[in-house]
Parts: C-alpha cells; structure tokens; sequence
C-alpha cells in the first residue's frame, strides 16, 4: 500500500550538498560483481527495505576475489571507487552487501565524506556493550575459514573480548548457500530453496548456542542471512542483530525522523 504523506514544510530553501548530482537518496551501496539471486531482505535485493538503496557494482569484486582469494587488498581501488561514485550520486550513507567488505572499512571512510557502514560486525562492539563481559556475541559467518583477525580488527573488534564464531558453510553444513555465494560449487544459474536454506541456518544457530552456552546475542554477519533471523529468533530466544538492523540503523542517522503526537 503506498502512504502519501504532506511534504516537509522544514524544505522551504534548496541548495546542491557537497557537488552530489541526486537527492532524496538513502543507503548506497557497494555490490559484488556476482550474478545470483538475494530472497527479500537480503542487502541485494531493495524491495524490503523502507528506504532508498542505491547500488553501485565494484568492477572485478567477486566473493571468489573479496574472500576465497585470500587477498582482499587488491579490491580495495576497485571498492573505494565504488563508493565515491555512490557519494557522488548523493547517497547519505555508504554500506555494502558482503561482512567480509569489512577490511575495507577504514580505507572507504577515508576516502569520502559520508559515513560508512562496510559490515555488520561494526555492531559487534555495540553488542559486547549491551550483553556485559560474562556473555559472548555469537558471530555466524559464511565461512569461518576466510574471517581473518584483520577483518575483525578493521570493524573495531577487540581480539582478545567476548566474541565467538561459527561458519555456516565450513563448519555446520549450510549446504543451501553454496548454491549461491560459493564460486567453485554453486550451479551455472544460481539458485536457492528458501525453506531449505532456512531449515539448515536455524539449525546452525542451534547447534551453536548449544555448544556455547554463554552466548548473549546472535550476530548475523553475512548480508543474506536476515531474511532467516525471525526464524533463528524463535529457536533460540535471544537478540538477533544482523544487516538488517545495521542499515535501518545507518538510515535512521542520516535522514532522521520527525516525532508526532500529543502530550
């Protein structure tokens, strides 16, 4: 249902924002150049989000070259080149669709003038903040195996804190999201069944809460897990934090809402 709503009467006098070409923009962001499919609610697919999204394909970033390749630096000119055309375009923030984008994090930063959201680790910090020292924030990733201390590092995380990881793919047979982001095993037309993919990444995060006991709070890092974290939620009954709620935090910062009631 579309919501028509009076314009903001706060817009009386325009005038162009730092040489940006569109306006009214919200999240833009940095795509790997990869051709598979995001179920609702993955970063790439914009028709759940109540925001703009913009996209913005890094040239020559794979998953294969960002994480399998083990060698993310040289992505970086690619991805900062990315971003900058995103800034240009008039986004109000910079975000992108893979955790593992997280080395970048502090090079994209620098490199423009808005503010940058590279992973949904960044909450990581946050979360240890909120769950206190005696409980752990349980990082699901795609592939621990490709999680480099760097990464963790670059987004702010304390090596040494109350974290622990578990890869979906490499360690807990999520066989579903090879189908899609693994280079060497999903098929010529990638594609992937929703109720599998869920059943599987459920009983990941079970299983990984009941080996972990002091889990506090589940971090999804990958940008196609959210549409999951409902599900993951009501097994394991605990926060849930994950792209999603990285971005609608991200939005909310840069275009802030307007209050109305009554006292």
């Amino acid at each position: 249902m579309i919501m028509w709503q009076n314009r903001d009467m706060g817009i009386n006098h325009i005038k162009a924002r730092k040489n940006h070409v569109c306006y009214g923009m919200g999240i833009g962001v940095i795509l790997l150049n990869d051709a598979y499919p995001g179920f609702p609610g993955d970063v790439r697919n914009a028709s759940a989000f109540p925001y703009p999204m913009q996209y913005q394909i890094a040239e020559g970033v794979t998953n294969k070259t960002l994480v399998y390749d083990k060698n993310p630096v040289l992505c970086r000119d690619a991805v900062i080149a990315a971003a900058k055309h995103l800034e240009r375009m008039g986004c109000r923030a910079i975000a992108a669709e893979c955790g593992y984008f997280a080395f970048f994090q502090n090079d994209v930063a620098n490199a423009v003038d808005i503010p940058v959201f590279m992973s949904s680790l960044l909450q990581v910090p946050f979360i240890q903040q909120i769950i206190g020292p005696k409980k752990k924030v349980g990082i699901v990733c795609a592939q621990k195996q490709f999680l480099s201390e760097q990464h963790l590092i670059n987004v702010g995380i304390d090596l040494a804190s109350n974290y622990v990881i578990a890869g979906s793919q490499d360690e807990y047979g999520v066989t579903e999201f090879d189908n899609l982001w693994n280079p060497f095993k999903r098929p010529e037309v990638p594609q992937a069944s929703f109720e599998k993919a869920e059943a599987q990444l459920v009983d990941c995060c079970k299983a990984f809460v009941e080996k972990n006991p002091d889990i506090g709070a589940i971090m999804l890092e990958c940008t196609g897990m959210q549409p999951f974290a409902r599900a993951i939620q009501r097994e394991v009954d605990l926060p849930v934090f994950s792209w999603g709620t990285l971005l609608d935090y991200a939005y909310s910062v840069v275009a802030h809402r307007d209050y109305y009631g009554h006292v």
